[in-house]
């Protein structure tokens, strides 16, 4: 743990080097990031054409990023680019004709299911339809979910080279997806296709020398410092 006198940084998660493991058949994945006290964690999976998840049940929720290819439920099809949410209860199976890669960030677990009931659907965010709006000078960003209780909210941000972030304070904690380009703190650059961790107190700035597109899941606040 930090003592008051050390700065706590970001984390910058390679996922190019973290090996791939099987999860059953047709389905790979990375374990990227977890957070046991929160029950959070981050996978990257890779599902072969033709794969299908059987019905289940999430007890908590998911967001899924597809980065390649495209998977599909009941309620929809999910392309490239494009985000899809399961919130607590969920039933649904998951397939994926063609195959496809996808980036989860789960809350909780999931059991089997035999029937939907009544259990709430899953949502489909198509991620191009939402509009930009100007956050601060040299970044827009699209609200794709936020939510009060606990505080959280997901939102796509595209930086102008040349832009910053000054410096502040992480209030809860932060985890982002390079989709484009590649920004930098005091930890380091994070690349296209890699993940940077912000931890509940963590301080930092952000510089962009030639611009990046990023996803970003908050859980709480920044402040000034």
């Amino acid at each position: 743990m930090a003592t008051a006198q050390e700065t706590i940084r970001s984390q910058i998660i390679p996922v190019s080097e973290i090996s791939w493991q099987d999860m059953e058949a047709g389905i790979r994945m990375k374990k990227l990031w977890s957070h046991e006290e929160t029950n959070r964690q981050a996978l990257m999976v890779q599902i072969d054409a033709g794969t299908q998840l059987p019905m289940h049940r999430h007890l908590g929720n998911e967001l899924v990023y597809v980065v390649e290819g495209a998977i599909q439920d009941e309620f929809g099809k999910l392309t490239a680019g494009n985000m899809g949410y399961r919130p607590d209860g969920c039933v649904h199976t998951v397939s994926s004709p063609n195959g496809a890669t996808v980036i989860a960030i789960i809350t909780g677990t999931t059991e089997p299911a035999t029937e939907r009931g009544d259990a709430p659907g899953s949502q489909v965010f198509e991620l191009s339809e939402l509009p930009w709006a100007e956050a601060r000078p040299g970044v827009s960003q699209k609200k794709v979910l936020e939510e009060a209780d606990p505080q959280r909210r997901v939102v796509l941000s595209r930086f102008a080279p040349g832009a910053q972030l000054p410096l502040h304070r992480h209030v809860g904690d932060e985890l982002i997806y390079l989709i484009e380009g590649a920004n930098a703190d005091e930890a380091g650059v994070v690349a296209t296709g890699n993940m940077n961790y912000r931890p509940n107190g963590c301080t930092h700035s952000v510089t962009t020398a030639n611009g990046a597109t990023v996803l970003a899941v908050v859980w709480g606040h920044t402040e000034p410092v």
